[in-house]
């Protein structure tokens, strides 16, 4: 499976940084949050940071462009229907999260993995609101996401070999 674009959903520090980071390797990002301010202000960090970059002599101003250009702001989910890949990124509140992914089930074509960056809640709940949970994945991203390289994969009871594989390559 080639993944072009990543959703990501939630546009605060972790969601942010993972748009940030998907762009920087390539991708093209859908980042989304309940409100198009938020994603705004999202969108801002990212662009503050790769501007510091530029001042540091770590990036061209070119490539924070470029960067900034691979990321599409959305503040309805239903954007996320053309992703390859969805990571959620939203607040750590269970009911938030099993609502995102419901949503998600329906809005995204079958072949489509759904991530979770959640650090405290169990894969295969989150999975259980889902007709896939062979395709619902833990991805606990470190803070701050641009200078930690580290990505948690977290498989659920029923997440396939193929869902591992996928996200391994990815993370």
């Amino acid at each position: 499976m080639e993944i072009k674009t990543l959703g990501v959903i939630g546009a605060g520090q972790m969601g942010a940084g993972i748009a940030q980071v998907a762009a920087q390797s390539g991708l093209d990002v859908i980042m989304n949050d309940i409100k198009a301010e938020f994603v705004e202000k999202g969108f801002e960090s990212i662009a503050k940071i790769l501007s510091r970059s530029v001042e540091k002599g770590k990036i061209s101003e070119e490539k924070k462009s470029a960067v900034l250009g691979k990321i599409k702001n959305s503040a309805s989910l239903k954007d996320m229907d053309s992703a390859d890949y969805v990571v959620e990124a939203a607040i750590e509140k269970e009911e938030i999260k099993f609502q995102i992914f419901k949503d998600l089930d329906a809005i995204c074509s079958d072949q489509v993995i759904l991530a979770t960056n959640t650090s405290s809640i169990p894969i295969g709940r989150i999975a259980r609101q889902t007709k896939r949970p062979e395709k619902v994945i833990g991805m606990h991203f470190m803070n701050p996401v641009p200078l930690m390289k580290l990505v948690e994969v977290i498989p659920g009871i029923a997440t396939s070999d193929e869902t591992l594989q996928i996200t391994w390559n990815l993370a």
